[in-house]
């Protein structure tokens, strides 16, 4: 079995054990890492902020059984994510991995993730060299507009100025699970140059419940390299940021950049020495966006960039 008890855990119980994945990636060198733990039974909001800040990574999920009304099939799972710092409604990489892991273990298929963000449905394939591909569909996704004024504000926190950003794709709130500010860069020199202050741009965020900046650059037509820089939860920059990714293709469709149906390429991590790969799909006639990656295990040492 892959779940306790649901009773409370106490001061006597084993610390749980703790699954590390790098996502979006084939390489345990590449990616984002995960921390995966499949048995969340008992644990409350301190042990497992507690656990995601010693384990260090960006994220890491924790899994229970489903509620009783959403268990029968055996593949829904209730899942809350936490960083270093706090706990964040959606995480996407986090939940490519778990996906993963659940699907070393129980098969391939069609998986449930309910969130604070909502209902995730993950689908899970192995290709031909039998690497395991998770496909995440987003909750509702929504785009708003963000004034100038905090537009302003997020780049001097950034260091940027404002001639440095493309106006083809201009500012915006989006969300798909949890909030990003996107911001896309006018030139490649620009994203790849990120030195920010971390503390002021924490701040900025907190106040306008931001999970990460979502900052991109234009590669050609359906191929982006992208950014994510995470004060929030403690740490520097996200290296690949499947809930962005998925926001990042509802302002592309809001936008009118990409069509009804759209597959997009993202690169994130590459400034950082680990480079990921995420797919983002649109569907004509449906609004959710899906985003699709790899995931493979690593040994405990692996880190994210936290702080």
């Amino acid at each position: 079995m892959l779940f306790c008890s649901s009773e409370q855990s106490t001061s006597a119980d084993p610390i749980p054990e703790v699954l590390h994945y790098a996502a979006f990636t084939t390489d345990p060198a590449g990616g984002n890492m995960a921390g995966v733990v499949l048995d969340a039974a008992g644990l409350d909001e301190a042990t497992m902020l507690a656990i995601a800040a010693e384990v260090g990574h960006s994220e890491t999920a924790f899994l229970r059984e489903a509620p009783a009304q959403l268990a029968g099939t055996g593949r829904t799972f209730a899942v809350r994510y936490f960083s270093p710092k706090m706990e964040v409604p959606f995480c996407g990489h986090a939940t490519v991995a778990a996906a993963v892991a659940l699907a070393e273990r129980i098969g391939p298929g069609g998986l449930v993730f309910e969130t604070r963000a909502g209902t995730v449905p993950v689908e899970v394939v192995a290709d031909d060299g039998g690497v395991l591909w998770a496909t995440l569909t987003s909750v509702e996704p929504y785009v708003e507009p963000v004034g100038e004024l905090d537009v302003a504000q997020a780049l001097d926190a950034l260091k940027w100025r404002i001639d440095e950003l493309d106006p083809a794709q201009p500012p915006r709130i989006a969300f798909a699970g949890s909030r990003h500010l996107v911001l896309a860069a006018a030139t490649r020199e620009r994203l790849a140059d990120l030195d920010y202050d971390f503390s002021g741009l924490a701040r900025y965020m907190t106040d306008r419940d931001l999970i990460t900046l979502q900052l991109v650059w234009r590669e050609s037509a359906d191929t982006f390299q992208v950014r994510d820089p995470f004060p929030v939860g403690g740490v520097v920059e996200d290296p690949a940021t499947g809930a962005a990714a998925a926001a990042f293709g509802a302002y592309l469709r809001d936008l009118g950049e990409a069509g009804p149906a759209a597959r997009l390429t993202l690169h994130q991590g590459v400034d950082m020495g680990r480079p990921g790969l995420l797919r983002v799909e649109l569907r004509d006639g449906d609004i959710t966006v899906r985003v699709s990656g790899a995931a493979v295990p690593v040994s405990a040492g692996g880190r994210s960039g936290s702080r």
